[in-house]
């Protein structure tokens, strides 16, 4: 590894895509890999080894719904005997106690659980999912008396930045250390529902006095994360911490990619780890080189006194918004097609129109 080469914080292992909910702003991507497609456990068991002798030292197990996987547990063990601090993102809708006690003596040692509101029929409304609110409640609940490390994480659109006051009370509520309030990332099953999810100035201003609010009065006791609309900001956010430099994510189908939806870029192509080690794919690979650093950047972010710190904001968003991933992002305001994020906003239909839910393979998607 080579001076220049940032070390890598941590593995993002998406273990399935199944998942028995629907939302409709999903980071998973349209096609999505079969249970037939995933990797075993002893092929994953494999990554957590090469992931923490690269430096990781964080491991966020995904989906999907990780829980969908039956070898959970082992692959937990596998990340903790490699030395990795293991973190479970889950809807907790399969989570009961039995489950929960395998868990934690595998050496589980954090439990990110998503909601989709504080309202339990707009919950399930938009994830598509009958019961599934009174499902977490008792997840919640259950990981808390564990005495295990809770944090809830909110995504925020049209349809809930309403309810984000009630959103935080619920996590205080639940006994959470942390709660994340983050707008909808447009990419994906959320870029499809785009019109639907979009909130106005407004709705984000409503967002940002309810988190300061709340961070008054839960300070000292809950940590508020809060990441702010992309589409409603000046300057990019730095994505994933800039392209290849802190995060490796790792697809059910073992694609190992800089970011989520990285996939949708035209012309990059990535290495598939059973048959490349993550060491190689960090410091070689030609799609993760593409866009690390500074190098590539186009004016006017070479010229930018930020470029260090931004890294040029979102490929995958400047795909979706510019129609070219080595674009400058359009939601930075020195951006020649910044006014474009501002129309789009600006014409979103006055009534949201349906959730395009979230499909598995098998299931078309409507143009």
């Amino acid at each position: 590894m080579s001076a220049a080469t940032p070390l890598p914080m941590a593995l993002v292992a998406e273990i399935t895509h199944r998942c028995p909910l629907r939302c409709p702003y999903c980071s998973n991507p349209l096609e999505m890999a079969r249970a037939s497609e995933e990797l075993s456990t002893a092929d994953w068991q494999r990554v957590f080894a090469e992931a923490a002798a690269l430096g990781v030292l964080h491991l966020h197990l995904s989906g999907g719904e990780p829980m969908a996987r039956a070898d959970l547990p082992a692959l937990i063990r596998a990340a903790v005997e490699a030395g990795l601090y293991t973190n479970l993102i889950t809807s907790g809708v399969l989570l009961d106690e039995k489950r929960l006690v395998q868990l934690a003596e595998a050496g589980l040692a954090h439990v990110q659980l998503s909601f989709q509101h504080a309202d339990g029929s707009e919950a399930e409304r938009i994830g598509g999912m009958i019961g599934a609110h009174a499902k977490k409640i008792a997840a919640a609940r259950l990981v808390t008396v564990a005495g295990l490390p809770l944090t809830c994480n909110f995504v925020i659109h049209r349809q809930n930045a309403w309810g984000v006051g009630a959103m935080i009370a619920l996590a205080a509520d639940l006994g959470a250390g942390r709660v994340e309030i983050a707008h909808t990332q447009y990419y994906g099953w959320g870029l499809i529902n785009r019109d639907a999810l979009l909130p106005d100035t407004g709705e984000c201003n409503a967002v940002t006095t309810a988190v300061e609010g709340a961070r008054e009065t839960h300070q000292g006791r809950m940590v508020i994360d809060y990441v702010t609309s992309d589409y409603h900001a000046d300057r990019p956010k730095s994505c994933m911490g800039g392209w290849a430099r802190r995060f490796i994510v790792v697809t059910p189908a073992g694609r190992a990619l800089p970011c989520h939806a990285a996939e949708t870029i035209p012309g990059l192509s990535f290495p598939n780890v059973r048959t490349v080690s993550l060491a190689e794919i960090w410091n070689a690979d030609p799609a993760f080189l593409r866009f690390r650093g500074t190098g590539w950047m186009p004016e006017p972010c070479q010229s930018c006194d930020f470029k260090e710190q931004d890294w040029g904001g979102c490929r995958c968003q400047a795909l979706a918004l510019a129609g070219d991933g080595a674009a400058t992002d359009p939601v930075c305001g020195r951006s020649s097609l910044h006014s474009s994020v501002k129309e789009l906003i600006a014409a979103r239909p006055v009534a949201p129109p349906p959730f395009v839910y979230r499909r598995h393979a098998g299931h078309a998607i409507p143009e």
